[in-house]
């Protein structure tokens, strides 16, 4: 395709994916004037709800993703697990703004951390491993404790070991996907080819723990030539997933303060990297002594993004709609602070039972069909002058306690 043009309301933009984030991208989309089609294999979805039309077929159906591409104006995606290959044999016929090198740098952690680090960005300490005998000379150089991740996949920390003891090392040839069995490889999760090319030890990297004093993140948006970043936020997880976001992170209060100054640069050199177009998240750590590190990429708006819907002055879903489409981008201003905590699958329950008597909660339900533990079902978003009492008081409701 050639240089993409202006969007203009009354065009089309196509979402892989259907989930909660392509929901809350479609609704941007609709406000500024644009039709909506979805792809996803669950029928209404929660995209497919608010979009105009659906197709069901799986992410990975090249037919299907030509029949979306000849109905749309503009591709983009809301996840990164998407075929690269099939986006790729389709831009004859649409745009995709995003592009697929961001899909293929985020898609793979060694491609990742090689990326930002070409940047002149630091992350934790890494090293490539196809083996168990990699794995061993990896934690002879980087210690432990560490973290041992599956290059592709993985998400709310699945394909993650922990290992702190050197009986965790070895304890790592009889686990999943690593067992020299290849099971628990999904599609997409280098799957095809690894039993023989690693006797069935999924392609790895081997994470050093950093010593933080909090996890973080910050967007950043742009389209393709023109960069904007929100806040800097601090990052609650439990058991691997996002809770809490504060928004801003207290060291980041002030726009420049060391903290966002840092991160804002960051964030500018990774978009002017990609030629950015959308929105995409960025994972930080946040070290004891003030400095930052990179953890992880999404090509995507993201979870700890949600507060900005009511937040700021233009929210993340917005801004990745405008970057799509080609148009300018103002810089967002916080509006005020906000703590956006995550609803879960047990917590649809009780937060439901308490909407009543909390004013304060912007309640976001996504309209999933099957509630499941841990899986995210809404999110609720609380505007505050106080941050900390409201992440207490939200607390005190004991819809959480479960994560205590």
């Amino acid at each position: 395709m050639s240089e993409m043009k202006l969007l203009q309301p009354g065009s089309t933009i196509g979402i892989v994916g259907g989930g909660q984030l392509g929901q809350m991208m479609a609704l941007s989309a609709k406000y500024m004037g644009f039709r909506v089609g979805v792809l996803d294999p669950t029928p209404d979805c929660p995209a497919a709800q608010v979009g105009d039309w659906q197709i069901v077929a799986e992410y990975d159906d090249k037919a299907a993703i030509r029949q979306l591409a000849e109905r749309s104006d503009v591709l983009t995606y809301e996840f990164e697990n998407v075929d690269a290959d099939a986006l790729d044999s389709v831009r004859d016929v649409t745009q995709i703004p995003q592009g697929t090198d961001l899909l293929r740098v985020t898609q793979d952690r060694i491609n990742e951390k090689t990326f930002i680090n070409k940047h002149g960005i630091g992350t934790a300490p890494w090293r490539a491993v196809n083996s168990m005998d990699d794995l061993r000379a990896a934690v002879e150089q980087i210690g432990l404790p560490a973290v041992l991740k599956t290059t592709r996949g993985g998400y709310d920390g699945h394909g993650q070991f922990v290992l702190r003891t050197q009986a965790d090392v070895e304890e790592v040839a009889h686990t999943t996907p690593w067992d020299g069995t290849g099971h628990g490889l999904e599609a997409g999760d280098g799957a095809d080819g690894a039993e023989s090319a690693h006797g069935g030890f999924a392609p790895s990297i081997l994470e050093g723990f950093v010593d933080f004093a909090y996890e973080a993140s910050i967007l950043v948006s742009g389209n393709g030539e023109q960069y904007v970043t929100f806040p800097v936020v601090r990052n609650v997880h439990r058991n691997n997933i996002l809770h809490m976001t504060i928004a801003p992170a207290e060291q980041a209060a002030d726009p420049n303060s060391p903290l966002a100054t840092a991160a804002r640069d960051l964030a500018l050199r990774l978009a002017a990297g990609f030629k950015l177009a959308g929105t995409l998240g960025i994972e930080l750590f946040v070290l004891k002594d003030g400095g930052v590190l990179v953890n992880e990429l999404a090509p995507r708006p993201h979870n700890s993004g949600h507060y900005t819907i009511e937040a700021c002055s233009i929210d993340q879903f917005e801004a990745h709609v405008r970057g799509i489409a080609g148009w300018p981008l103002p810089e967002p201003r916080l509006l005020s602070p906000a703590v956006m905590v995550n609803v879960l699958g047990q917590h649809v329950a009780p937060t439901r039972a308490l909407i009543g008597q909390h004013p304060e909660w912007f309640t976001h339900d996504y309209g999933k069909a099957v509630v499941k533990h841990d899986r995210k079902m809404g999110h609720i978003t609380v505007l505050t002058d106080d941050t900390a009492r409201t992440a207490q008081e939200l607390e005190a409701t004991g819809c959480w306690a479960d994560l205590a």
